[in-house]
């Protein structure tokens, strides 16, 4: 036989011959080499040496194809004018008609290696090659496909062909030498996976092959997940797992970006890819959206003319041609997912209107464009180069929150996977980061129907305090009818990935990192934001899971109150508000369980039972509280008090019944409109009208099971009320804590329980729960707003108001009417005062507080509100305007009720208006808002004197205006009543101290005069004579209250009066002491003297006080008219400031008397509250 070599010479030397230009290599000439090269009878490299080109000349037109790839592309991402791309198209198709390939003998012979099964030689001459060189070449690729098929034909048989299907048999090819087919996924390791790494992208050649590949690729994952955790054959398994991936990465997804719109692939391929784990699928997006459309010249072509189409689709994306546009994306997404949703975003972040027309476009979308869809989107949200606040550094970036809402709309429309957007949320919150909360928010709100907001209605409120049924239909903005299904999707994506609880964690306690971790360098107001965005995401995120849980899942999931707060390092209100739930779960199941386990109907028994299931509920959580605070604490509050206020809502405490029955005469009125529609075909008729009926059902059936829930919480709470408030310290002490760890930090925490706050107190209230002082409790909340105010932020001021108001509502019902105050307060234990009394008769005395000394108390909660909110307009602050004006605007229906007060904040809200119109236009448009309201409710308010009594001057005792020296009063009478004393201290306590010339007298009091008094005219004097005669019953008694100065029509009387008083003040004294014994005719001939004396004396000017400007009357009430007339006087439409400087020693006797516990009148008040501290 001939030598190997001489064969070669003869071989090369006929390859050589036709390598002359326009010369052809026969086919058979290759398939004679390689038969000779697959039997041994000569070497690769002695006939590879004959072969043209030459590899340099290969890896030269390989680097050429892919720099005219990357003008293509380029040229494709410039703008052209038309009559230019004109141009272009004709001389690409003039190139492509001149450039014939030259023969290429190296790639004639690999095809010919091919076709014959030699894979040894075949695979050397391509690793002589550039990556993907030979595979290029179509033949070569089916070459390649060919043998593929016929290695992995018994194999695919055993494990990949579907049920039922019915495939043609491959003929194995004849030669021994051949690769060996696959028996077994093992197998696939010797062979084919190297086949599959040298085809790569051009396996798109091959539909067929591709789709044995991936069913091959889904058996072994149905084995894997059954197998793979067998410790003898884990390596393995895993092994294989790993070249499965990589035939994923380098093979399955290039090529199918080279398929041209294959929806069938695509869905062939999603069928193993949702097998893996969702970190793999990502991992492989990755690679193929930022990688492989570098690694071909062919890749990086497809990937600039997707660009250009996804660029002509979404220039003529509308809202109207959304089903057009939607085709053409869907075509064009099938191929390349990731060019195209990485455009399509890019264009959202600039444009959120066409957030809507995007998401309904993309209807036409296969299971793994979906997928992808989601990997894209989390990582343009990851993006590091883009800032997620804005320039000015107060808000969060507009593109964030354009993803934002794209996230809620996709997820909640289009079945995908939403593992990989909740880890990476729950990533960043353990980063601490709180930006990506947003996407949280509009996730749960669009997929659930449970939105947070704190502007609610307040037919909205009351439906939220109902069931279920109830707050579906009427608690929310928009329908949530259609949730049933994303809801459940987004469930089952929070417990099969166990992310239920770390998320409330997470954001529970990212809460307070936002503030003292994340917050150092930013802007106060972004920081305001992030905190509420955080806070109200949990609220929204806890109520989801509380409505969607089963029993057993949430009680499984969340650990006890003492795990969360001393564990997991969870906020007390935030701890109670997850532990909630379950409780209420737990009560409602043990009760059920003592009702079976002794069956008895009476309503009295199954009472009793209530109140035991709570007990044994119960106990372990008022032992478990005690660890939450210091020893001390419960020395005022028992853990069993602290405990049933955290736990309960307004679910358990009314029943909203105005809310039911509206909701139930809406659903009967779509009764009647539907049958009054004569278009409306018959069927769908029946169906609307027995869904109406069913929800109208439902919601009786809740409203009754809800009362009867109601009526046994009440009993429970009425059992337990007298082991509630220990008596150890002062009532201070008491409520105190009862502010501070119950009622100030849950009233912020969501606008329902600031409701339920309000409402709490007025059950503690109504329970006539002892040791517990309501009036002292109305009195702290209302006192000093300010620090409260200036501390909330803008959500947060929204619930304090909503609490103020609620508050006021049921103060202004009890001012409003004498009948329901009795009914209410009147013999109730939070209402008991201690009247301070003189030293002439002895010790205290514990009694109600009368209706009128409520009211004089209702003004000056009033005047301290006043006082409070115009000290927060004046400060200058951006928060404390802009926390006070929301307040101000949640309390309106209920505050100002006093003209003078209304008319000193319309003034202050004026000056704001003016001021902040350039600075700050989201200021100027809060008092604007509010300005224009407050106006509205001008034709509410009334005078002070109407709002509470007033109590008129005398004249047996009228005061005189002293003109003596400053600051000089006149000293009570001996036998004064024993609440004069309280009201001196009282208006000690207010710092009410004016000058000399703006003293009044407290009582029937003789004073010095310089005796220039002027007198009144006839008419102020009838007028007088005329109150006397009415109050003649109250002037019996010489110890009575003392009265006021007379409020008369205009300033200028009033100030005749001070003068005609300071002249005749001595003469004033003798009548009035001796009233009683004096003849009623000696009293005429008084009176008729003293009128004509005044008449005389009228032209005469007095040397009294001067006249105030009507701005500088008292906003808060004037002092109270037994002692000083000056006190504490502010503007009634212009400042709240005294129109002199007060005393320093009034200012800091106010200041010592604010710190202690007294329930002080108004400073028009005639007598002195005080409230009793043991």
């Amino acid at each position: 036989m001939c030598e190997p070599l001489t064969l070669c010479h003869i071989l090369g030397f006929k390859f050589k011959f036709n390598q002359e230009p326009n010369e052809e290599t026969p086919t058979s000439l290759y398939h004679i080499a390689a038969a000779l090269l697959h039997h041994n009878l000569i070497e690769l490299e002695d006939i590879y040496v004959h072969l043209m080109p030459l590899d340099a000349s290969i890896v030269e037109e390989h680097k050429r194809e892919i720099t005219e790839a990357k003008q293509i592309a380029r040229k494709l991402t410039m703008v052209v004018v038309p009559s230019e791309k004109t141009e272009d198209k004709e001389r690409e198709k003039e190139e492509e008609k001149n450039d014939k390939a030259p023969d290429n003998q190296k790639l004639g012979l690999l095809e010919a290696l091919l076709r014959i099964g030699d894979w040894h030689h075949a695979q050397s001459i391509m690793d002589q090659m550039p990556s993907f060189y030979a595979t290029s070449h179509k033949a070569i690729a089916l070459a390649l496909c060919q043998l593929l098929h016929l290695t992995v034909e018994p194999l695919y048989r055993r494990s990949g062909v579907p049920k039922g299907a019915k495939g043609c048999l491959l003929r194995p090819l004849k030669n021994k030498r051949a690769p060996r087919p696959a028996e077994s996924f093992e197998d696939l390791r010797r062979d084919v996976f190297s086949m599959l790494c040298y085809l790569g992208p051009h396996l798109s050649h091959d539909p067929i092959l591709f789709a044995k590949i991936v069913r091959l690729g889904k058996g072994f994952m149905k084995e894997y997940q059954s197998e793979g955790r067998n410790d003898n054959i884990k390596d393995k398994m895993d092994t294989l797992l790993s070249c499965f991936l990589s035939i994923a990465d380098q093979v399955l997804l290039p090529s199918l970006s080279l398929m041209e719109c294959n929806a069938c692939m695509s869905e062939e391929l999603w069928g193993l890819f949702k097998l893996f784990p969702y970190q793999h699928r990502y991992r492989l997006y990755g690679q193929w959206k930022n990688e492989t459309y570098t690694s071909h010249p062919l890749l990086v072509k497809v990937k600039a003319q997707t660009v250009d189409r996804a660029k002509y689709i979404m220039k003529r994306l509308t809202k109207e041609n959304v089903k057009p546009s939607g085709r053409q994306i869907g075509k064009l997404s099938h191929s390349n997912p990731t060019i195209l949703f990485d455009y399509i975003l890019s264009q959202i972040q600039w444009y959120d209107n066409l957030i809507g027309p995007v998401v309904d476009s993309l209807k036409y979308l296969t299971s793994l464009n979906y997928d992808v869809m989601a990997y894209c989107i989390i990582e343009a949200l990851a993006n590091p180069e883009k800032e997620k606040m804005k320039h000015d550094d107060t808000t969060i970036s507009s593109w964030l929150q354009s993803l934002a809402s794209l996230c809620g709309a996709v997820f909640r429309k289009y079945p995908i996977e939403l593992a990989g957007l909740l880890q990476y949320v729950t990533n960043t919150l353990k980063a601490g980061k709180s930006f990506d909360l947003l996407i949280l928010k509009e996730v749960v709100q669009k997929m659930a129907g449970i939105e947070i907001t704190d502007e609610m209605t307040s037919e909205q409120m009351e439906a939220m305090t109902g069931g279920e049924q109830l707050k579906a239909e009427g608690g929310y903005f928009g329908q949530i009818r259609n949730t049933k299904k994303s809801s459940q999707r987004l469930k089952d994506a929070l417990l099969d990935h166990d992310l239920a609880l770390p998320l409330c964690l997470l954001m529970a306690q990212q809460r307070n990192g936002v503030v003292f971790l994340e917050g150092g360098e930013k802007h106060l107001k972004l920081v305001g934001k992030l905190y509420d965005q955080c806070h109200d995401t949990l609220v929204q995120f806890g109520g989801f899971l509380a409505s969607n849980l089963s029993t057993e899942d949430y009680i499984k999931r969340v650990p006890s109150i003492d795990i969360l707060c001393n564990q997991f390092h969870t906020p007390h209100d935030a701890a109670f508000f997850l532990s909630r739930p379950m409780y209420g779960h737990q009560i409602l199941s043990k009760y059920d369980e003592l009702k079976k386990a002794e069956k008895s109907n009476r309503q009295q028994q199954k009472v009793h039972k209530y109140v035991a299931a709570c007990e044994l509920v119960m106990s372990p959580v008022h032992e478990a509280v005690v660890s939450l605070h210091p020893p001390r604490v419960w020395d005022d509050l028992r853990p069993q008090f602290y405990a049933t206020f955290w736990s309960l809502t307004m679910y358990d405490l009314a029943v909203p019944h105005n809310a039911y029955d509206r909701e139930v005469k809406k659903l009967q009125l779509q009764v009647q409109v539907i049958e009054e529609n004569p278009d409306v075909p018959m069927n769908k008729k029946k169906k609307e009208k027995e869904r109406c009926t069913a929800l109208q059902e439902k919601l009786q059936e809740e409203e009754k099971k809800q009362l009867e829930h109601v009526q046994r919480v009440l009993h429970r709470l009425k059992l337990e009320k007298d082991n509630w408030l220990l008596a150890k310290s002062t009532k201070n002490e008491t409520i105190t804590k009862f502010l501070q760890l119950c009622l100030f930090p849950r009233c912020i925490f969501s606008a329902i329980d600031a409701v339920y706050c309000a409402r709490f107190v007025e059950l503690v209230h109504q329970q006539k729960t002892p040791n517990f002082c309501t009036l002292l409790c109305y009195d702290r909340v209302f006192s000093d707003i300010i620090y409260t105010v200036a501390s909330c932020t803008e959500n947060e001021s929204r619930r304090y108001g909503r609490f103020l108001c609620c508050m006021l509502e049921t103060v202004t019902r009890w001012h409003s009417d004498r009948a329901v105050y009795e009914k209410e307060c009147g013999n109730y234990p939070g209402f008991l005062t201690i009247f301070r009394a003189t030293g002439f008769d002895g010790g205290n005395k514990a009694d109600q507080l009368d209706y009128e000394n409520f009211r004089h108390v209702v003004h000056k909660w009033h005047y301290k509100l006043t006082k409070a909110s115009v000290h927060c307009l004046e400060t200058g602050e951006y928060t404390h305007i802009r926390n006070i004006l929301i307040v101000l605007t949640k309390i309106l229906p209920c505050y100002p009720k006093v003209l003078n007060l209304g008319q000193a904040l319309e003034c202050r809200v004026h000056k704001i208006c003016l001021e902040e119109k350039e600075k700050r236009p989201d200021l100027y448009a809060l008092a604007m808002g509010y300005s224009g309201q407050l106006k509205g409710r001008k034709a509410h308010m009334v005078p002070e004197n109407e709002f509470h009594h007033k109590e008129q001057p005398l004249r047996s005792a009228t005061p005189v205006s002293q003109q003596n020296g400053p600051g000089t009063t006149a000293k009570p009478a001996t036998n004064a009543s024993k609440t004069e004393e309280g009201v001196s201290e009282d208006d000690k306590s207010q710092g009410a101290a004016k000058p000399a010339n703006k003293a009044n007298s407290t009582a029937a009091k003789v004073t010095t005069s310089n005796g220039n008094g002027a007198p009144n005219s006839t008419k102020t004097l009838k007028e007088r004579d005329d109150k006397e005669k009415s109050g003649k019953e109250k002037k019996e008694k010489k110890e009575k209250t003392p009265g006021s100065t007379l409020e008369t029509k205009g300033e200028s009387r009033r100030e005749k009066q001070r003068d005609e008083r300071g002249a005749s003040g001595k003469e004033e004294r003798a009548p009035r002491e001796g009233k009683e014994k004096t003849p009623k005719a000696d009293r005429d001939k008084q009176k008729a003297e003293e009128k004509s004396n005044k008449e005389d004396n009228k032209a005469k000017t007095g040397n009294g006080e001067p006249k105030e400007p009507s701005r500088e009357r008292d906003t808060g009430a004037k002092e109270s008219k037994s002692k000083e007339k000056g006190g504490d006087r502010s503007a009634m439409s212009g400042s709240l400031k005294s129109p002199v400087p007060r005393l320093e020693s009034a200012e800091s006797e106010r200041d010592h008397k604010r710190r202690k516990l007294e329930t002080h009148s108004s400073p028009s008040h005639s007598s002195s509250v005080k409230v009793s501290m043991a």
